[in-house]
């Protein structure tokens, strides 16, 4: 019999209420369930609060000890509203439910999922419940998956369960051409590729960790994102075979990374790598990268880090501006990322062009610039992302009935 793997997430589980609501969701759902759930409301964040004030730096393994009870106490109230619903259930820690990552604290990533506790359990007639965002490694440490580590979870059980799909409930409606927040006439995808989802979850988009995206593509599982509150199909993502390729599949924006900029490095073969290779071995994601015209045999290399790293970042890249030469390091958290992204530009000119009148337009500067065969991206001011993102969303019409397909470029 077929599996079907549902995720929660935080907002969907933030009161009693909406816990209920979700164990009626699950109970009505069919007969092999399996849910994975998120910590409710900010209960991630608060315990990130909490964590700082007992110690300016949490020993990471203590961290992720703690952040992980957080989903514990989310599988089992969930569980005991769908046992008060008449169907027998059972909450699963990450370890119990057999998903088993590397040694790292805070960003592990799953090397296996053994699922037998879980088939176990379905075949019982159990709804099962499962804490997202964490699994353990092979010393038997509880590891924490980073943030939107729970949609993680759900892909990589709904792949070993060979799950028909893996529906990701959320408090939104599914992926939109912007966020609505932001551009109220953004209008809902009723399907995307897993590249263009992948790019768009990378670019910001918060509806889906990329991570879990890039699981799903490697495993062929089908996403759909839905809302919790609503009753209304959502967007599918899955593989692009028979899907009709929209030119511009949406626009993504993201105020999480900082500009750094190593000052006066000599312009020779293998500073690039001296520069990155220190990062790579601290963990640190490096984004977009510049490195500007070179003069007198010296240039400034550009690049983007998430916020987060900074505090810890920012020892190593002192040493690296010594090692390499530099004169100094400057950091500039003031910045945010426009992204934008859909598989048909790879066969439209002139895409480009347009997002870089749309924003001189509007009077933006653009920083940095970083492309794919599917997205285009901008660094720009953190104040005028708004307005760079409602600009471009305008210059593409977006909003408008049929632009979405083949209809731009053709105008």
């Amino acid at each position: 019999m077929s599996v079907l793997v549902q995720k929660y997430g935080g907002t969907s589980l933030g009161t009693p209420e909406r816990v209920r609501h979700v164990a009626k969701r699950a109970v009505e759902a069919g007969d092999r369930v399996c849910v994975v759930a998120s910590a409710m409301g900010d209960t991630t964040d608060e315990l990130l609060g909490l964590a700082g004030q007992v110690s300016p730096t949490p020993h990471a393994r203590e961290l992720d000890m703690l952040l992980s009870a957080g989903e514990q106490i989310s599988i089992a109230l969930l569980s005991m509203a769908i046992i008060d619903l008449g169907r027998d259930a059972v909450s699963l820690t990450g370890a119990q439910a057999g998903i088993h990552t590397d040694t790292t604290h805070g960003r592990a990533r799953i090397v296996d999922v053994r699922v037998d506790r879980v088939t176990e359990a379905l075949d019982a007639g159990k709804v099962v419940i499962v804490a997202g965002f964490q699994g353990v490694s092979p010393s038997q440490d509880t590891t924490t998956l980073g943030r939107g580590g729970s949609d993680t979870t759900a892909v990589a059980l709904a792949a070993a369960l060979d799950a028909d799909v893996c529906e990701i409930y959320t408090d939104v409606e599914g992926v939109f051409t912007a966020d609505p927040r932001i551009v109220p006439e953004a209008v809902k995808r009723d399907r995307v590729s897993y590249e263009e989802m992948l790019e768009l979850a990378a670019s910001g988009a918060r509806v889906l960790a990329a991570r879990s995206v890039e699981y799903a593509r490697n495993n062929t599982v089908p996403l759909h994102v839905r809302s919790t509150f609503a009753d209304t199909p959502g967007t599918w993502v899955q593989e692009e075979a028979g899907m009709e390729q929209a030119v511009i599949s949406g626009i993504a924006h993201d105020t999480s990374e900082a500009k750094v900029t190593i000052r006066n490095v000599p312009d020779q073969p293998g500073i690039a790598a001296s520069i990155f290779r220190p990062l790579a071995d601290a963990n640190v994601n490096v984004d977009m990268i510049v490195q500007n015209v070179s003069a007198a045999g010296h240039t400034d290399v550009s690049f983007t880090v998430p916020k987060s790293d900074l505090a810890t970042t920012e020892p190593v890249l002192q040493q690296i501006a010594r090692a390499v030469g530099g004169d100094d390091v400057t950091t500039d958290e003031d910045v945010a990322k426009i992204s934008l992204v859909g598989a048909g530009m790879k066969t439209h000119p002139g895409v480009a062009a347009d997002m870089f009148d749309a924003l001189a337009e509007a009077g933006i500067n653009i920083e940095i610039i970083s492309t794919s065969t599917i997205r285009i991206s901008v660094l720009i001011r953190a104040g005028d992302v708004e307005r760079a993102v409602k600009a471009v969303h305008d210059r593409f019409r977006l909003a408008e009935p049929g632009v979405l397909e083949e209809a731009y470029g053709q105008r």
